[in-house]
């Protein structure tokens, strides 16, 4: 009975939680759903014009820099030289 009872016990702690791959396989999918609310894409390898904004399994979350518009310098008009 003592025995039985032992083996139950086993039985039910290892049954309960999701095993490792589960739990990899389930990280890896919010990795990369994650990339893609971004405006990602999980490629090997990034081009310059991109960042690494996280990994999707092994290979990286390329997301686009955002282009920002170079300011024009202020043009004196006055004839005032600083």
């Amino acid at each position: 009975m003592k025995i039985l009872c032992i083996f139950l016990t086993f039985v039910f702690t290892v049954s309960c939680g999701p095993s490792v791959s589960q739990k990899k396989t389930k990280e890896d999918v919010e990795r990369k759903r994650e990339c893609y609310l971004v405006r990602g894409a999980c490629k090997t390898s990034c081009n310059s014009w991109e960042y690494i904004y996280n990994y999707c399994s092994t290979e990286p979350c390329c997301v686009v820099r955002e282009y920002q518009k170079p300011v024009p310098k202020p043009i004196n008009t006055t004839g005032d030289i600083l």
